[in-house]
């Protein structure tokens, strides 16, 4: 694997080749803007107390790990309690899941946390609950039950052509939405499936439980957000108004607790779906950005994510500019990212160079930063982290036997830290550069006006005065351009040569310059 290549940033000096002028370089947090998120998920973190599961604590115990990274804030999935693994069904919306842990750990993750300017943002599953909450299990009691009407009923004969029938959607491969509870009679509506019974958001009751939840997270327990799971479907899809107004709605409610929350929503749509969402959800997840930056590499076509993304912000900015493009190159629900580009480690070093110079407030998902790997099912691309060799990994989890992020397979972290050419040390890199140069975070998207070869990606940021120029070469042939004149590098990954004002780039290699 190439080392990537940074002037002595991180000392705080750009050297420029074009005079001979020092530049001090100071980094700054510009979440939620533009700065970093690192998604955790907790069971397969770091596991404090031997019982093989990952924990509040150890999280905890990780944040020194997470700011020398050069992450901002904490993505924590789904951490109250649950029936599954995974979280994402909830039976109380007050509480920590007992395997995580206690309030009060969670309560000294957040204070600690903020000690270190790391804000905390958990995931907040409203669309639906578990079936074994205590108000689903009221619920299917009777039709005169208080709580009936906290979820969608209908009687079998009124429902019977929709009973079978249910289109496969991005985010949900479930063709079923109504299920029987045992009786034949009143059938419930779960759009993912049986055990995730979707809540009536017609019924005042529970919007008032909603709104009550999120106040409890925001100023008893003091979260800085909330990432909000499936935002598309609190009601059925072709009530898309009644979605939006009711997050405008959520979103005054929580301003009033916390004026500066941070709302991330997972719109798992195209633009033109998911950009009305943006008055009351000011942050959204990018997934064309996932799916176009594996796309543009694996094709070799330089300007596809390039387009892409000027096309979704300029889109974004006639709905509203109050709002925050959440980037990512992967997320849990998504087979790992090195095994999308084929195992090749310079795209997959090129794939994080490209997240890190493009505009938005990128994620990084626990692992991706030491090349973990993972397919589907999902459990597989969510297996645990392997902080060192197995015999000296105390905190490793073993909730689950990995099938591809092991010992065989990945570098562990501890060995990483000491290799520069790691991919860890690689991220490290990236998210410094970011953070030191306020056109790379929070700049505008320019695009050439000139046309180059199509392996090449081209563009510029630019934020008040400075302006800086980045061109990534997701080809294998090398590939040379003429420059106008003398340029200021601050930093090149793979096989970059700059001779007589001409640059050359090799396999998927890349230079960030100011002129």
């Amino acid at each position: 694997m190439n080392k990537p290549k940074i002037l002595p940033l991180l000392m705080g000096l750009a050297i420029s080749t074009a005079c001979e002028k020092q530049e001090k370089i100071v980094e700054e947090n510009y979440w939620p803007n533009g700065g970093v998120t690192y998604e955790i998920f907790v069971q397969s973190f770091y596991d404090s107390d031997g019982d093989g599961i990952g924990d509040m604590n150890g999280v905890t115990e990780k944040l020194d790990y997470v700011s020398d990274l050069g992450a901002n804030a904490i993505w924590l999935m789904p951490i109250m309690p649950s029936p599954s693994y995974h979280k994402y069904d909830v039976t109380d919306y007050k509480a920590i899941h007992p395997d995580y842990g206690t309030m009060d750990d969670f309560k000294n993750l957040l204070a600690e946390a903020h000690k270190k300017d790391i804000k905390i943002v958990i995931d907040l599953i409203i669309n639906h609950t578990s079936s074994e909450h205590p108000w689903f299990l009221e619920s299917k009691k009777g039709r005169d039950n208080p709580f009936r009407d906290y979820y969608v009923w209908a009687q079998k004969d009124t429902i019977a052509q929709y009973i079978e029938k249910k289109k496969v959607t991005l985010d949900s491969d479930n063709i079923r939405q109504w299920h029987d509870p045992g009786e034949g009679e009143d059938f419930y509506y779960g759009f993912f499936y049986g055990g995730m019974p979707d809540l009536n958001f017609d019924n005042p009751k529970v919007r008032e439980e909603i709104f009550d939840i999120g106040r409890f997270w925001l100023e008893e327990i003091g979260v800085d957000g909330f990432r909000l799971d499936a935002a598309k479907h609190i009601y059925p899809d072709e009530r898309a108004v009644d979605n939006h107004e009711f997050w405008k709605d959520f979103r005054t409610e929580m301003t009033k607790i916390k004026p500066d929350i941070y709302l991330v929503g997972e719109v798992y749509d195209k633009k033109e779906v998911v950009a009305p969402f943006l008055p009351g959800l000011p942050a959204l997840f990018n997934f064309d950005f996932h799916y176009t930056l594996i796309e543009s590499l694996n094709k070799k076509d330089g300007m596809l994510l390039v387009n892409k993304e000027k096309e979704v912000i300029d889109f974004y900015e006639n709905i509203t500019t109050d709002f925050i493009d959440a980037t990512i190159s992967s997320n849990h629900d998504q087979p790992r990212l090195l095994n999308e580009l084929g195992s090749d480690p310079e795209k997959y070093k090129q794939a994080s160079a490209i997240l890190m110079t493009m505009p938005g407030a990128p994620y990084i998902y626990y692992g991706e930063e030491i090349g973990m790997l993972g397919l589907k099912p999902d459990e597989q691309i969510r297996e645990p982290f392997l902080w060192d060799v197995k015999e000296k990994d105390n905190g490793r989890a073993t909730w689950i036997d990995p099938v591809y992020s092991t010992d065989k397979t990945v570098t562990p972290l501890a060995l990483q830290k000491d290799d520069p050419s790691s991919y860890f040390n690689h991220y490290k890199e990236l998210i410094h550069l970011r953070s030191s140069y306020p056109a790379l975070a929070i700049g505008s998207l320019e695009l050439p006006e000139t046309d180059y070869d199509k392996t090449l990606m081209v563009f510029s940021r630019k934020q008040g005065e400075q302006e800086i120029f980045v061109i990534h070469h997701v080809g294998e042939t090398p590939v040379s351009i003429d420059l106008p004149q003398e340029i200021n590098s601050i930093y090149e990954l793979g096989e970059v040569t700059i001779k007589n004002q001409k640059l050359t780039l090799g396999k998927n290699s890349s230079i960030v310059y100011m002129q």
